[in-house]
């Protein structure tokens, strides 16, 4: 039987090319990988009688792609240097963009396609693009003709680029572009949950440092098969994208995260791994559990916002594990002979695009002890991680502070805002935007997003953990939910307030019910109880970001008046 994975000894090789970067990790998969021919790279559809179709790419599929794409580009004139706005329906089309563009040595601004339209004009014009290629122009284009003096030098429909007869186009003399370690690569837009989304760089050694170990640690046996939930215009996309591409490993790539699209698909191509923001697995653990699409998963990879153990749980049940495979990124090679273990192992990852990957890590397992808002230690790639205070200082373990690391995978910073980038820097260390605590054995607790702290009267109060009592303690009544700060009603600081989404078999719950139940688990629990409870009856109750993230600054909008009297 044909495998598309790289053997071992090529693996190794990776590990230590000095030239390897995310700007030319497709070229460096070419070079090394002698099943180049065999698909490895998946995108689906729906057949007429509404069957699931699966289509390979090979290596030689994609860089033929990637060509006829840069071709484009180039007769476009793009050149090294160039930001390009990518605005393309999620899956493996933006990433053929991504590899085309980064082959020119130009930088592609990677958009999600469920940004709001004037949210990404504002975005565009920020960045400073030189063109944008899309899906659908229509709105773009009419922005620009109410704002002229901002229009790029192109706006050109996807559709165009796939159509191109390249056949008489040129390319570069020097092709493919030969980056730097410092070239900018990508810029990636971050969630937009507090605020206007920031354009974060990745540059082709940062972005690739870190990730070396994957190579012979990331699962790639023959039979290993990942499918990515994950947007692919996101760093965390991209990211097992250069990972499954170097290691030759078969991966879905999918463009939606929704159970009713991702588990036919599933069930299709029976991966043995799946990879995804949390908002999948939320939806993949509610309701009767994906038995079928999920019978041969060993592994979870979550990263982003770390996810709850109240879904965590119920996903470790499925599937079964190789023996040996105790640990992310284990080869089971040398117990192969032995017994399957029944479950999965759920790697919660803590990381951000600014943080150029997972930097903290926590597995779990049908085993493992709950352990509520421990993402582990850091990973290797960490030179420091530690809780700082508003000067900078470190403060004694079990103290809450500021999460602050220090890793050469770390993002240069951010497009166009050197101010922004000062203002995550403190003591030489870079503020992820997370509040947390650190044990004496080095073990880290992800609170909070400092943002979203609650400021009580009492003093601070933290929404993960709140989270993680009702998904977990209440999960017969709630699905999922925000907790948030919402101004008292006596007028003085915050109050803790929760946006839930019933269970299917719980629609009928009031929310003082809803309220009941937390607060005794609450105080149960040692934790501060809910002032009030609101039920999202429609998903327009519980709105989400580009990337499936709740967008608590909204709900806080929305609901500074929920607890402030009538007649005041």
């Amino acid at each position: 039987m044909s495998t598309s994975i790289a053997p071992l000894e090529a693996r190794q090789r990776l590990m230590t090319e000095p030239e390897l970067g995310a700007g030319n990790f497709l070229d460096h998969a070419l070079a090394v990988n002698p099943n180049r021919a065999v698909p490895y790279a998946y995108s689906h559809s729906v057949d007429h009688r509404g069957q699931v179709v699966l289509r390979g790419h090979s290596l030689l599929d994609l860089a033929a792609l990637r060509d006829r794409y840069a071709r484009w580009y180039h007769t476009f004139g793009v050149r090294p240097g160039d930001p390009v706005g990518i605005v393309v329906a999620e899956g493996l089309e933006p990433l053929i963009h991504f590899l085309a563009l980064s082959a020119l040595g130009a930088i592609p601004a990677m958009i999600n396609d469920a940004m709001r339209p004037d949210v990404m004009v504002r975005y565009l014009n920020h960045v400073g693009v030189v063109g944008i290629v899309a899906d659908d122009t229509t709105r773009l284009a009419s922005a620009y003709r109410a704002d002229p003096q901002h229009r790029p030098r192109f706006l050109a429909l996807a559709a165009e680029v796939q159509a191109f007869d390249a056949e008489s186009a040129a390319l570069p003399e020097v092709y493919p572009y030969r980056h730097a370690a410092d070239d900018v690569v990508a810029l990636i837009h971050s969630s937009g949950t507090t605020g206007t989304p920031k354009s974060t760089i990745l540059a082709h050694r940062q972005f690739w440092d870190g990730k070396q170990p994957r190579m012979v640690r990331f699962p790639a046996e023959s039979y290993d098969k990942l499918m990515c939930l994950m947007p692919h215009t996101h760093a965390g996309g991209l990211s097992y994208f250069m990972t499954t591409t170097l290691l030759g490993v078969p991966t879905m790539v999918m463009g939606d995260w929704r159970r009713a699209v991702v588990e036919p698909v599933m069930e299709a191509f029976q991966p043995t791994m799946i990879a995804s923001f949390p908002r999948s697995f939320v939806e993949l653990a509610t309701g009767e559990l994906p038995v079928r699409g999920a019978a041969k998963v060993h592994s979870w990879f979550n990263t982003g916002d770390s996810a709850h153990y109240g879904h965590i749980r119920r996903l470790v049940s499925l599937g079964e594990r190789p023996a040996g495979l105790i640990k992310p990124w284990l080869l089971a090679s040398e117990t192969a002979g032995e017994e399957a273990l029944a479950g999965s192992q759920f790697i919660d990852g803590l990381g951000s695009s600014e943080m150029g990957m997972a930097l903290f890590g926590q597995v779990t397992t049908p085993e493992s002890p709950r352990d509520d808002r421990c993402v582990g230690r850091p990973t290797e790639v960490v030179v420091a991680a530690t809780v700082l205070d508003d000067d900078g200082n470190e403060v004694p373990d079990g103290t809450v502070g500021m999460l602050a690391v220090k890793s050469p995978s770390l993002t240069p910073g951010y497009w166009n805002n050197a101010r922004l980038t000062a203002s995550f820097e403190l003591n030489g260390y870079w503020l992820t935007g997370d509040v947390a605590r650190r044990t004496p054995d080095g073990r880290f607790y992800h609170l909070d997003r400092t943002v979203d702290v609650i400021d009580t009267a009492a003093g601070p109060v933290y929404s993960l953990p709140i989270e993680e009592i009702l998904l977990a303690d209440c999960a017969d009544l709630v699905r999922d939910c925000s907790v948030i700060g919402v101004p008292a009603a006596d007028g003085t600081g915050q109050a803790p307030v929760a946006v839930v989404q019933l269970q299917a078999d719980a629609a009928d719950a009031t929310a003082e019910h809803v309220q009941d139940r937390a607060n005794k688990a609450l105080a149960d629990a040692g934790l501060a109880t809910l002032a009030a409870v609101r039920i999202a009856r429609s998903p327009e109750d519980f709105p989400l970001g580009p990337t499936g993230k709740v967008l608590k600054r909204e709900l806080r909008t929305r609901l500074a008046t929920l607890l402030v009297p009538a007649d005041r």
